[in-house]
């Protein structure tokens, strides 16, 4: 089971893969917190260590990122 802060990245990192071309990364990190699955101190949090860990370069993913993400939609992808 995922531990709820690799959890967390998981969904920014989807978030992002999913994003419309006109948000920013305000917009993505706003978005989030609106969900109510953390504060904007922890989703900066969460920014900083995915830039940190080479998944997101000058507020995009990277193609290790986009790699992840798509592992992350995979993940969360109900089998119907």
């Amino acid at each position: 089971m995922l531990q709820s802060d690799e959890l967390e990245k998981k969904v920014f990192l989807l978030k992002l893969l999913l994003k419309e071309s006109d948000e920013s990364m305000e917009d993505v990190v706003n978005a989030l917190v609106n969900t109510g699955m953390f504060d904007k101190d922890r989703a900066l949090q969460h920014l900083r260590e995915l830039e940190e860990r080479g998944f997101i370069k000058d507020g995009v993913l990277t193609m290790v990122g986009a790699a992840e993400a798509q592992k992350a939609k995979q993940e969360f992808t109900l089998e119907s």
